[in-house]
């Protein structure tokens, strides 16, 4: 992962659960790219055919609300979703994020961002840029960039074991 991040904005709401992010009828597939087809078809059928790699969500409240899938988390990282911030997130939709290498930043942006418009994250800074604006948010702990800077937690702990 990249400190600094910039992508073109997906505005969603509040309570996008992992249903909508990851129908449960795709569960059987068990391949990320073929999962990926399929981010966010719950929310918005066509939405899969219209994410560019960098894309960044940014969302209400409540994130990744619902059931504990993680393919949820790992259909948008492999869809190639840049980041996502939003008011809050599920914990095991954001522990799961994490674990995939998928970035998540806690910021109330939503309300200040375009769809559409192209926001500059900035994970050492803490700040998100956008036209006409600045947010600031909260830094993850150096244990959580870490394993974001790995791309995961299995490359993160395979690196501390020498096996990388």
């Amino acid at each position: 992962m990249q400190n600094i991040i910039t992508g073109r904005v997906w505005k969603l709401g509040d309570n996008i659960d992992t249903d909508l992010i990851y129908p449960g009828k795709y569960l059987p597939i068990i391949v990320a790219e073929e999962m990926a087809q399929h981010a966010l078809e719950g929310y918005d059928k066509d939405f899969p055919s219209k994410i560019q790699k960098g894309d960044i969500i940014v969302a209400g409240k409540n994130f990744g609300c619902g059931s504990s899938r993680e393919q949820a988390a790992t259909c948008l990282k492999f869809a190639g979703i840049g980041a996502i911030a939003a008011k809050s997130f599920s914990r095991i939709f954001f522990r799961n994020a994490i674990n995939q290498g998928l970035p998540l930043l806690t910021s109330d942006a939503a309300d200040a961002v375009d769809q559409g418009g192209e926001i500059t994250i900035d994970f050492s800074k803490g700040t998100i840029v956008f036209p006409g604006g600045q947010k600031r948010f909260p830094a993850l702990p150096d244990s959580v960039m870490d394993i974001l800077r790995e791309g995961g937690l299995i490359p993160s702990v395979k690196k501390s074991l020498g096996i990388a």
